[in-house]
């Protein structure tokens, strides 16, 4: 082995990294590492905090990258992508993510939360040993639904509501609307300032036929389903989803996620994944496949 480590540079390792993400990939998300369109939404938020992103940790064995530890959105948190011979690489990984990857509460107290796959017992045995506790409100559970083939979902919508793809019709005002609606940041977007959304866009994976929208009578758009297909392993990844409070429990929401899957399903996908266990999405048919657990440890704030 000639295993050596440096920091990650966004233009030079960005695909490296998805590459590495969809060649190690294993059925039912078993290598626990994260799916490669979840690398390019990431990459994609407008909430990423960019300015941070030499700060994620490479390790490469003669030139092929065999592990990563990086932050998802801010600093504080982290998150272990690592090749399956390379696992003796999770302590030095963990002690990087410790040095480099910390957050501050407002206090100024530092903080790590460790993301570790509830099966990976050799890892939390090791985030156990250096004083850390387990938080399981900040766990990130993945589900997955096996896509049927072929995968004709029937759920009707109201009359006058229409579905359609960002291909047809991307008008960035009325994205920007449901997702702050949708998400609950306010009634209406605090800025018409629509670059986020752009840049969500920006991905070279992002495809708008496959992302989903459900538009009112009004013209509105108040549901959204955003779906990732990965061709190589033939599964669809589901990020983001949202209904407009005001158009909740209509079925809106379902109608746009199932038309995203019977997309990538057309197009080979054999399963779906997505980020939770709420019921909406057991209602869909996902099962939860693992779970990775938060773990928190607070240093001293010198």
């Amino acid at each position: 082995m000639n295993i050596k480590f440096r920091k990650y540079d966004v233009l030079k390792d960005f695909k490296r990294v998805g590459d590495f993400l969809i060649e190690h990939h294993q059925t039912d998300n078993k290598d626990g590492n994260f799916p490669q369109p979840a690398w390019e939404y990431m990459h994609g938020h407008p909430w990423l905090d960019e300015k941070s992103l030499d700060n994620i940790g490479i390790w490469e064995d003669s030139g092929r990258i065999v592990g990563v530890v990086h932050y998802e959105s801010i600093l504080g948190e982290a998150f272990f992508e690592i090749h399956p011979q390379y696992t003796h690489l999770k302590p030095e990984m963990l002690e990087y993510a410790e040095k480099y990857l910390y957050g501050k509460t407002p206090e100024g107290r530092k903080y790590l939360k460790a993301f570790i796959n509830d099966f990976d017992i050799e890892l939390e045995a090791i985030v156990k040993s250096r004083g850390y506790e387990k938080d399981d409100i900040h766990s990130r559970p993945m589900s997955q639904l096996t896509i049927t083939h072929p995968f004709r979902p029937v759920v009707p919508l109201p009359d006058g509501f229409r579905l359609k793809s960002l291909a047809e019709d991307n008008d960035l005002t009325k994205l920007d609307r449901v997702i702050c609606r949708g998400f609950n940041h306010g009634d209406e977007p605090p800025t018409t300032d629509y670059e986020g959304r752009k840049k969500q866009q920006s991905v070279p994976n992002f495809r708008k036929d496959l992302n989903i929208i459900i538009v009112a009578p009004d013209g509105n758009y108040v549901a959204y389903a955003g779906t990732w297909f990965e061709a190589k392993n033939k599964y669809a990844y589901i990020e983001p989803v949202c209904t407009d409070p005001d158009y909740r429990r209509m079925g809106l929401g379902k109608t746009a996620v199932l038309e995203g899957i019977r997309r990538c399903g057309e197009s080979g996908a054999q399963v779906a994944y997505v980020g939770s266990v709420q019921p909406f999405y057991r209602a869909l048919g996902f099962r939860k496949i693992f779970t990775p657990n938060c773990w928190i440890k607070y240093f001293d704030s010198h």
